[in-house]
């Protein structure tokens, strides 16, 4: 019983968003007993996209492409500032394409390798919390930079235009601010050199994994059916790498099916939808970024597009919203675990940094937001 009880509680521990949405949705049954009308709450295209974008993606990092990049843009004499600045654009442009979640877990790690090697630890803290937030703004960029983006783009049906024309000058402003403040360094030289060289691994896999995910941009647009894009990668998985299978994030799937349920069943409630809606009513952007830092961004997506058909303020509320705390995204999580392993981890420190920079991104975010027309 006691090994049956600890296991739970690891569980949750390690799964704690996964835990709230399935309580969340086994409640929500109180409201509208079980019946066929389930199925039409699950949004079947954003499920097939997900796990089809983090098959392939995960795929692409095994391939080491990321580190192989890295390694060539800091080998050799350099600047600190511009060390800085690769170590922090890197996850900001990478994210774009492979979501913030996977920047994080390939360039947190290199920056502790990259400051150990040249002796500059006492900079960690202050790099790794712009490369989250590098991560975080970077990925909102694009509609597969992160996963309330993609469901955001397929539940409203939005067009590029639309997407883009909300997202890159919030994109913009961020990428000008994240270079600044990776500059704001001693400009001392340094030299960076590697013990091992990387190397691209499977060149025949990378390239397998680049058409994939080609298929999978032509998708997210559109282009191609999303049931054609799910055949495809599942018999690409089985045929040339059943591994793949174990790196999908199954708990982030089961996330958000349990939210579509409780979305929806929250939803058939004519009561309570109307007091909710009523509720966001003009306040959309804001009810989405306080949701954010204590739900996190990609729950409060699922759950407050139901009530709204303000997908504008959503994106942005969402979005900037994954500022903040460090649930807020729960990308943040990834890098200050990665920060903890390092030697000599400061865990207080780091928390007051990530605050202050985060409050600082939030107003600039803010700021722009109310000065930009509509």
């Amino acid at each position: 019983m006691k090994e049956k009880t600890n296991g739970i509680l690891c569980f949750w521990k390690r799964e704690p968003v996964l835990c709230i949405s399935a309580v969340c949705a086994l409640a929500s049954v109180a409201l509208n007993p079980p019946s066929a009308a389930y199925l039409n709450y699950i949004d079947w295209r954003v499920l097939s996209l997900l796990f089809s974008l983090m098959a392939v993606v995960a795929g692409l990092q095994e391939c080491g492409v990321f580190a192989v990049l890295a390694q060539r843009l800091l080998s050799g004499e350099r600047r600190m500032r511009f060390v800085t600045l690769v170590l922090v654009l890197l996850p900001f442009f990478v994210s774009m394409l492979v979501t913030n979640d996977v920047a994080l877990i390939t360039f947190v790690p290199f920056a502790v390798l990259v400051l150990g090697l040249i002796g500059r630890t006492e900079r960690l803290i202050y790099i790794v919390v712009l490369q989250t937030i590098a991560a975080n703004l970077g990925s909102m960029a694009t509609p597969v930079g992160n996963p309330q983006n993609l469901y955001l783009y397929a539940n409203y049906e939005l067009t590029a235009g639309q997407f883009f024309s909300v997202m890159l000058p919030l994109s913009l402003v961020s990428l000008a601010g994240l270079s600044v403040a990776a500059l704001c360094v001693k400009p001392e030289g340094i030299r960076v050199s590697f013990a091992e060289t990387a190397e691209i691994q499977a060149p025949a896999r990378l390239g397998l994994m680049a058409g994939l995910f080609v298929l999978c941009l032509l998708s997210v647009f559109r282009v191609l059916p999303y049931p054609a894009l799910l055949a495809v990668v599942l018999a690409a998985m089985l045929i040339f790498d059943r591994p793949l299978f174990r790196k999908v994030d199954y708990g982030l799937l089961a996330t958000f099916f349990c939210f579509f349920l409780f979305a929806g069943n929250v939803g058939a409630c004519p009561p309570i939808h109307d007091a909710i809606a009523a509720a966001m009513e003009g306040r959309t952007a804001l009810t989405a970024g306080l949701a954010s830092q204590v739900i996190s961004n990609v729950p409060a997506a699922v759950l407050l597009s139901g009530f709204t058909a303000d997908w504008r303020g959503l994106l942005i509320g969402t979005n900037v919203g994954g500022l903040g705390t460090p649930i807020a995204s729960l990308a943040s999580l990834i890098s200050l675990k990665g920060y903890l392993k390092s030697p000599g981890a400061r865990p207080g420190r780091y928390l007051l940094v990530f605050t202050a920079a985060n409050v600082v991104g939030i107003a600039v975010l803010c700021l722009t937001v109310f000065l930009l027309p509509g």
